[in-house]
């Protein structure tokens, strides 16, 4: 129901990097392309069960590419399966071995995940490019600050923008040296203004699409925030054509704080998005409460469309005016419920979060029907 209003309010206006456009598998990467959320399985590869339970989990909560560990011969020998029995595209992971690229390569990977600083000499990485251009995958050049070149740190004395620039430029330029250009790149860092610092210089250096995150950024409130930061600066100023949040938490968590921090800048909408007033003594129920118990409620919402759940009348029909569902807490147990902006009908406090829930519910359902509905002719 509710546009994003940025031809009137220019303020809202994010003017994203141009880069050219690659493909992982299905999903378009750069260009005009959407914003691509992806996470990493934690499980051992080679136990295809779990790995494949894991990559179903991660696609239910949006992720549109996965990463998938390959550190070893049996690693590669099980993502043959696992590609089989999924449908997300599935990124290897490439840690030291140049013969695991060629074998997930041939296994059906998409994408493949180097580190150049890991991987070897640029001998090796060409046997890994020529892999790719046999199967049809994507690459990307993964440069960590944790992991730079010998010769780099020596040049240098410690990680910084320019280091971690200089190694993926060279890299990139061994793809485009043997006429591959199906690539991306990320210069990740634990350090927030270290890969904010990074991205900016690459994204000035170089047009290929870049995928974007602070590595390592630690558990799951920490690392969200750390992640919003980053994330958000780069994103706001038009940086970033795919994302990862990495999170010391379940991969899932990483998909849905990925969506949040893309939906805050209104770059991508999925699920139902929240707005929700602090804790203060005007509520006229417990906020906070039903707020938890509708985040978990309403997590299978994949349909975009924003809820208000506000306490009192302070500031709930003002928010409540530009949401598609809205609730603002009244007097003697109850409250008004909004619908596209205007006031409908009261509800219970008591009756609130099933109501709410059947709302929305519903709201998505007719929505969802009206996007698939064949046109008049």
């Amino acid at each position: 129901m509710m546009s994003d209003h940025t031809h009137v309010r220019p303020w809202r206006m994010i003017e994203r990097r141009k880069s050219r456009k690659i493909r992982v598998g299905k999903v378009e990467v750069g260009g005009d392309a959407p914003i691509s959320v992806q996470s990493m399985t934690n499980t051992r590869t080679h136990d295809v069960d779990a790995t494949v339970r894991q990559i179903h989990a991660l696609e239910e909560a949006g992720a549109d590419i996965v990463r998938v560990s390959c550190p070893d011969v049996d690693s590669t020998a099980a993502l043959k399966e696992i590609v089989r029995q999924v449908s997300v595209p599935i990124v290897a992971d490439i840690h030291f071995h140049y013969k695991r690229g060629i074998e997930a390569a041939m296994a059906g990977a998409a994408c493949l995940r180097i580190n150049p600083g890991n991987i070897g000499s640029p001998e090796r990485v060409r046997e890994v490019i020529k892999a790719a251009k046999d199967y049809g995958c994507s690459m990307r050049i993964g440069v960590n600050a944790g992991s730079l070149e010998k010769e780099l740190l020596e040049k240098y004395g410690e990680p910084c923008p320019d280091a971690m620039v200089e190694s993926a430029l060279f890299h990139a330029n061994i793809l485009r040296d043997n006429d591959f250009h199906e690539f991306k790149i990320s210069v990740k860092a634990s350090d927030v203004f270290l890969t904010v610092a990074a991205y900016q210089a690459l994204a000035d250096a170089i047009d290929c699409p870049l995928h974007i995150g602070v590595t390592e950024a630690g558990p799951l409130r920490t690392g969200t925030i750390k992640s919003a930061i980053g994330l958000g600066n780069l994103l706001w100023a038009g940086i970033g054509d795919t994302i990862r949040v990495s999170l010391a938490a379940d991969p899932v968590e990483e998909i849905k704080v990925g969506f949040d921090i893309l939906k805050s800048l209104g770059l991508r909408h999925r699920g139902v998005n929240i707005i929700a007033c602090p804790s203060c003594a005007r509520q006229g129920f417990n906020v906070i409460e039903t707020v938890a118990k509708l985040e978990e409620r309403l997590a299978h919402i994949a349909t975009p469309m924003s809820l208000s759940i506000i306490g009192c009348v302070v500031n709930g029909p003002g928010e409540a005016l530009y949401t598609d569902v809205g609730f603002t807490g009244g007097g003697a147990g109850a409250g008004m419920v909004y619908m596209a902006g205007k006031p409908d009908h009261k509800v219970s406090n008591d009756d609130m979060i099933e109501h709410i829930v059947g709302l929305v519910e519903a709201h998505a359902a007719k929505q969802n029907q009206s996007e698939t509905a064949p046109e008049a002719v």
